[in-house]
């Protein structure tokens, strides 16, 4: 984030038709278990070992780059149940923000509740150890991990990737030693190399203590030649020929300076870009905003996609959304990644911050109890959500080798989670009951009385009479044989009860 605006509340234009046409038309008939493996690029795709395109569409889970050293919200809940919540909401992807903190002798995580059962598998562990379970449960939930080397030191934002405490050599030796940790395992699809580079960093001026492009290519080549499998995420600087943007948001040097590496196809580059509740610039009064900012994006970052020049990925993006011009912002940058339904894997890459409600100058997809989703900000990312990807925690029942297939079958919950007698909130968990993946899944139900859907996110619906009928969106239709997916809405009035539901699977 732009960090010198930050109130944490933690504990300190041309859209290549041709091209367009044809790589949408492969996206959309990808199949869902498009993933597996590790990942690389090809133009501005991001494809799995098998070559389909995948899409990132994820989220921030920060912590282990604070003096907790270890992800906030563990002092309220269990590490498993937020995962599992967070792929019931549609994101596949987990940023995972840290310092070099984690690596120094006796360095242990603190406010992590143990009590009634929660995170039993953490006790003891380094923050390192604790890493290692995040990691291996997100694979086995399907969910693929991004690591982000956030700061040098739990104390602040550092301008460059080094300081006189934690120079060069030490940056680069950790990232090596998390690549060598975590090989083999594709669940870490990437490392992020450095968070938010700004004033003095530059890109492309040829200065090696301040050109951030020259430093990236030292420490991808370095991450590449012990764990050559991985991507390289590479973000943008604030400043470029004079033109200056949202930290770590400025990609326009990529076009005469791209970023070199000794293995090819490895490159994905990152921008940041916030709201007006992080801090003003220029473009937001403008007077033509919010019509003004798909050519704004694609001047520092989004020329890179549309020229087919390499993938791009929008690491950190976030609001409070309390603001007129906040909700216009998120709903034209959410338009301008390209929908799912139409585009497929054929578009930018994401992970919105933050899942922590914690984030002074955003807050998160949770609320301050750890627990409810902020419906309205987590159902402006519902177009651009994803499917998941294979679980590292078996194979795939519909694959070779299985004998028969399996049969489709699907549960489905009712619940309300809350009711003010004029309108009330509920929510439907989804549960794969059968032998075999689900593709897709309906679910029908018929209440009593006069209630009706005002809204619904994470599924479709129709209405006839009382008789409500809810099919999966694109990003959660496909479950895995004992997974399970979630959806909410809205509804009026209240004091309807809970209805039977039936689940039909595909």
């Amino acid at each position: 984030m732009f960090r010198s605006l930050r109130r944490a509340l933690c504990a300190a234009a041309l859209l290549l038709p041709l091209l367009v046409g044809a790589q949408t038309a492969h996206a959309a008939e990808t199949k869902a278990d498009a993933g597996a493996g590790y990942w690389h690029t090809s133009g501005r795709q991001i494809l799995d070992a098998s070559g389909q395109p995948v899409r990132i569409a994820g989220i921030n889970w920060f912590g282990f780059e604070t003096s907790n050293h270890v992800v906030h919200g563990l002092w309220s809940r269990d590490y498993k149940s937020m995962i599992d919540q967070m792929k019931s909401l549609g994101y596949n992807t987990i940023r995972i923000p840290f310092s070099d903190d984690i690596f120094k002798a006796g360095t242990v995580p603190n406010s992590i509740d143990f009590s009634s059962g929660k995170n039993a598998d953490l006790q003891g562990l380094s923050s390192l150890g604790v890493l290692d379970r995040i990691v291996s449960y997100a694979g086995q939930d399907g969910l693929k991990v991004i690591l982000d080397r956030h700061r040098p030191d739990s104390g602040g934002q550092s301008a460059l990737w080094y300081t006189a405490a934690v120079p060069e050599s030490t940056w680069i030796a950790n990232l090596k030693a998390l690549a060598t940790r975590y090989k083999g395992q594709d669940t870490v699809v990437g490392i992020d190399l450095h968070n938010e580079p700004h004033d003095p960093a530059c890109w492309g001026c040829g200065d090696t203590a301040t050109d951030w492009r020259l430093a990236a290519q030292r420490a991808g080549n370095a991450v590449l030649g012990v764990n050559p499998d991985l991507l390289i995420f590479v973000e943008g600087v604030q400043t470029f020929n004079g033109v200056s943007g949202w930290w770590g948001g400025n990609l326009m040097g990529v076009a005469q300076y791209p970023v070199q590496l000794s293995v090819a196809n490895r490159v994905v580059y990152s921008a940041h870009d916030y709201a007006t509740s992080v801090a003003q610039q220029s473009w937001f009064s403008d007077p033509s905003f919010p019509a003004n900012m798909p050519g704004i994006w694609d001047k520092y970052w989004g020329y890179i996609f549309k020229q087919n020049i390499a993938p791009v990925w929008v690491g950190e993006f976030g609001t409070t959304l309390q603001s007129t011009v906040d909700q216009k912002w998120l709903a034209a940058l959410v338009s301008y990644l390209r929908p799912t339904s139409t585009y497929g894997a054929d578009s930018f890459h994401w992970t919105f911050w933050s899942w922590n409600p914690n984030s002074g100058d955003t807050g998160g997809i949770l609320k301050d109890d750890w627990q409810t989703v902020d419906t309205v900000k987590d159902g402006y990312l519902a177009s651009v959500k994803a499917p998941g990807f294979p679980g590292s925690g078996g194979g795939d029942p519909g694959g070779p080798g299985d004998p028969g297939g399996g049969t489709a079958a699907c549960t489905a919950t009712y619940s309300v989670s809350s009711d003010w007698g004029s309108g009330f909130n509920a929510e439907v968990k989804v549960t794969n009951s059968g032998s075999t993946a689900l593709s897709s899944w309906k679910v029908t139900w018929t209440w009593p009385g006069a209630q009706k859907v005002g809204s619904m996110w994470n599924a479709s619906y129709t209405q006839t009479g009382s008789t409500v009928t809810a099919t999966n969106a694109s990003h959660n239709g496909s479950i895995p044989a004992g997974g399970s997916a979630t959806f909410g809405f809205g509804g009026t009035p209240g004091g309807g009860g809970v209805p039977s539901v039936s689940c039909t699977a595909a």
